[in-house]
């Protein structure tokens, strides 16, 4: 295995800190990148931006309040999953150089090879206690390091089912953007990064540095880590403005039963059009649609959460669980208990609930 601590030779790091923003010796955050074998690009973009709009006025890019430093396990360049390469790389430092070292994961294929140089980094940052970060995927690579046991697990949707298989004693949390477990944080990916970046500059350099950086990037305010991730959406193309304005009505009230004539009232119409357009449109009543958007909100809460029965019903805006299991039933064919066992079992198709076609059908 590679030495880990070996040195940059004198000439190369020069010839790397040339074309390297300037670095502050009192930086007050500082953040070191394992960036993994195709690894994904928005998330490192997002974090990395946010640190480098904080750590400057204005877009000067001087690393002054904050400092990074990309790493890959030999220096060399870091390939991403869409192609871009990422350069200059330096080969790992000492894990005390940071405040937080992140390491961001790639496309999940297990013919992949194991980059055991930087597992092995990785626990020794651990054993250091400098916190450790996984983005998207790169908590995939916390867990097969080895410093993960016990601890709470932010994942994607999208990659829940993967950790479950190839992890079985790890539990995902998958209805949140990250958790901060103190010398553990986890992320979603994907513009959550972001989010989870500006929650970390606020920590260490104050709310005002944190806004700073994400009105530069078009971002109105930081979401907390609970704040949810993106739920079932209706699939399809829907012409009629509408309808369209009303679905997005719904989608915004997953979690109530909203009556037809307040629904109506909030987009503009009567009870009676409103109606008569979701029958000419979808083939079926605004009513009818909006419980079985519910219940697909439901049956992704079965595949990605851990939340009990009771829990995910009334989140779906149902009276008591007995209710939501009837309509539940009628819809899928299968009790709430009985679809999460079966999504559970080895094997099994993956079912993928998170969209809704047209016509309102919730079929798997």
């Amino acid at each position: 295995m590679n030495d880990i601590k070996s040195p940059i030779r004198s000439s190369e790091r020069a010839s790397k800190r040339s074309v390297m923003p300037p670095v502050a010796a009192d930086a007050s955050l500082s953040v070191g990148f394992v960036l993994l074998h195709r690894f994904t690009l928005l998330p490192f973009a997002a974090f990395v931006d946010c640190l480098r709009l904080a750590a400057d006025e204005g877009d000067r890019s001087r690393q002054l309040r904050c400092h990074w430093t990309l790493m890959t396990s030999s220096g060399q360049e870091a390939l991403s999953s869409c192609g871009a390469a990422i350069t200059p790389c330096l080969s790992f430092r000492s894990p005390a150089e940071f405040d937080y070292i992140v390491v961001i994961g790639g496309v999940q294929d297990e013919r992949d090879q194991v980059d055991t140089t930087a597992l092995a980094y990785l626990r020794q940052a651990a054993a250091a206690q400098v916190p450790l970060v996984g983005l998207c995927t790169g908590v995939f690579a916390l867990i097969q390091a080895g410093v993960m046991a016990g601890r709470r697990c932010c994942v994607s949707w999208y990659h829940h089912r993967d950790m479950i298989q190839r992890f079985p004693a790890i539990e995902p949390v998958a209805d949140r953007l990250f958790i901060d477990d103190g010398d553990r944080l986890s992320c979603a990916g994907g513009a959550a990064s972001a989010d989870l970046a500006a929650y970390l500059v606020e920590r260490h350099l104050g709310k005002a540095w944190a806004m700073k950086s994400l009105h530069i990037m078009l971002l109105d305010e930081a979401r907390i880590g609970t704040h949810p991730q993106p739920q079932p959406v209706v699939f399809g193309k829907i012409e009629d403005r509408l309808v369209r304005r009303t679905i997005a009505v719904l989608e915004q009230h997953l979690g109530e039963s909203i009556t037809m004539e307040m629904l109506a009232e909030r987009v503009g119409t009567s009870r009676r059009n409103l109606e008569r357009r979701f029958r000419e449109v979808l083939g079926v009543g605004p009513q009818k649609f909006a419980r079985d958007l519910r219940l697909r909100y439901g049956l992704w809460l079965l595949h990605y959460t851990g939340k009990n029965i009771t829990e995910i019903g009334e989140r779906c805006g149902f009276a008591d669980t007995a209710h939501f299991s009837r309509h539940f039933r009628n819809a899928f064919g299968a009790t709430p208990s009985a679809m999460r066992k079966l999504a559970g079992e080895p094997g099994s198709e993956r079912v993928d609930p998170f969209f809704l076609h047209i016509d309102g059908r919730p079929t798997l």
